[in-house]
């Protein structure tokens, strides 16, 4: 059983911060989805979409969260066609 009370120690610690972490970058990348489908996807023209990309870029939420949270490029409302 050696280790065996360390390895429960951190499995616990590492599933509470996993499930902060889980939290945060579920809310940041549905801001980012919902901010982009309500207006254009374009972050230069859409403020609400620029601040929730600076917070999701603050909060270290990853690169390929906000990318995914992004729709892709055929569903964009009309601004390449």
């Amino acid at each position: 059983m050696a280790g065996h009370s360390q390895y429960k120690n951190i499995m616990h610690r590492k599933g509470r911060q996993d499930a902060q972490k889980s939290k945060l970058f579920g809310k940041l990348a549905r801001e980012i989805t919902v901010s982009a489908k309500l207006g254009t996807p374009d972050p230069d023209m859409n403020p609400r979409l620029r601040a929730a990309i600076i917070a999701a870029r603050a909060s270290d939420g990853g690169s390929e969260r906000r990318t995914s949270a992004q729709p892709p490029l055929s569903q964009r409302a009309g601004i390449f066609a």
